[in-house]
Parts: structure tokens; sequence; C-alpha cells
């Protein structure tokens, strides 16, 4: 039976039967692994301990007709021990795990590996509030699905900025001509913001204040939903000390299923 062997990010693992679990992985080569893990929810499993949400492993499958089944697993980062222990960090990291999982296939898979692996390191050590991680990881990942925002130029016209207004189906800030009316209106300091979380200026991001940080977040929540067409469950859990504020999407998200 061919298998083979890759490094990648354990994202979902929800339970089969009574003593397995289909475990769903981004990884380096392969994309998205969906692999049935048989016996790892017996006590003592060592399998189990090593394919909890978070982690980063060295697995080996068998191939099979819809679902790889996993052989054996090497436990590389432990990020998902040090992540589970704090709620702000675990809840980012659902959301981060959740957009993954959304973006596992295609060309891009392994800039989203990478993406992914480096966010769960971030939140593990406590580089950065965990809000901003999380919002810095959605905007990228966005950009390497495609769906860059513009927080300095015209996104219609191209018009050097700086523009205030945000339409988020036209992709960033546009000029005060092609605003259509009722479109939130962003100060100089929540652009700066977003513009360091996309680009990963953690100086400029590290120092913003917490009024700038709602406003990104709702931002970045509301970009994020719009191009994913759905909801994310995640986002409604995140702990973000302070409610980000809402805004208006100029169209109906569906909600989101498993």
């Amino acid at each position: 039976m061919p298998t083979y062997r890759d490094d990648a990010g354990v994202i979902r693992t929800p339970d089969l039967g009574e003593k397995d679990r289909i475990v769903t992985m981004l990884s380096r080569r392969h994309g998205r692994i969906r692999a049935v893990a048989k016996g790892v929810r017996r006590p003592g499993s060592r399998l189990g301990a090593r394919l909890e949400p978070f982690m980063l492993v060295d697995v080996q499958c068998y191939i099979g007709r819809t679902l790889d089944t996993v052989q054996q697993v090497e436990l590389l980062e432990p990020f998902g021990t040090d992540i589970s222990a704090d709620y702000a960090r675990f809840t980012a990291a659902a959301a981060i795990a959740e957009v993954a999982d959304r973006h596992a296939d295609g060309d891009t898979s392994l800039q989203q590996f990478l993406l992914l692996i480096g966010a769960l390191r971030s939140l593990a050590r406590g580089e950065h509030e965990a809000g901003l991680t999380l919002d810095s990881y959605l905007l990228r990942s966005l950009s390497i699905a495609g769906w860059a925002p513009t927080f300095g130029d015209c996104a219609i016209t191209g018009a050097p900025g700086p523009h205030s207004a945000f339409v988020i189906p036209s992709g960033g800030v546009v000029a005060d001509e092609v605003a259509p009316p009722g479109v939130p209106r962003l100060d100089p300091r929540t652009l700066e913001l977003l513009a360091a979380l996309l680009e990963g200026q953690w100086s400029v991001a590290d120092a913003s204040d917490q009024r700038s940080r709602a406003r990104a977040s709702g931002i970045v929540s509301a970009y994020t939903q719009f191009h994913l067409e759905r909801g994310l469950r995640a986002l409604q859990h995140v702990d973000r000390g302070e409610s980000p504020k809402r805004f208006h999407l100029q169209r109906p998200i569906t909600d989101a299923i498993a």
C-alpha cells in the first residue's frame, strides 16, 4: 500500500466512532491531508497526544480511497500545549485553523502552510497580542489567496492616498469621488495599523492603541468573511479584550458550517 511522509500542522480533529479521529492537517508538500487516526481516543494512546490541534508533526500516512490512514507520527513542535493554556491564544488559533482549512488547496498551499506555522509559533511564544497575530494572519492569508487589500492608493482608480473610505467589495480604501455613501471611514492610525499587520511591521502594530486595534479587527473580520463568502464560527469566540466595531458588509454572509 503506497505511503507518503510530510510535515504538517494539525488543524481539526473530529471524533470518528468510539476510538478513532479524522485528522485534518495542512502539510508542506501535500496540501490538505484528511486521515483516520485509529485508536487515538484510547487512554494512553501515544498518537493521540501528538495529533492534537495546533501541533506541528512529521506524519506518515497510507493512501486511501477517500481518507488516508495515519501510520506514524513524530512531534516536531508542541505549539498546542502553550496555546491551549491561554484562552486568548486558543481562540485566535481556532480562527486561524478554520481559515487555514479553507485555503489548504491549490498552488499556494506551501505559502499557506508556512504562514500557518509562523502564526502558531508566534501565538505559542506570546510574541504579540493574540488578536494582532490573528488579524495579521487573516490579511496575509487572504493576500496569498489573491485578495490583498489596499490601505494606501485607491483600490478603484489607483489615485495616490491617503484615503479614508474603506469599501470591502472594492478591495480596500477608495477616493472620495468614487466612495459609495455610508461606507466606513477609517482614521490614519487605524489605516497605519492595518498596513503594518499586512506587511508584518510588528514595531508599529505592537505600539498601536486599543481603539485602533478594535476598529482594525472589525475591518479584518468583515473583509475576511466577505471573501470567504461565509461566516467564521471561531471569530465569535475570539478574546480581544474589547469588542471590535462591526461594519456593514454590503452583502449577506451565509452561516458557517462544519
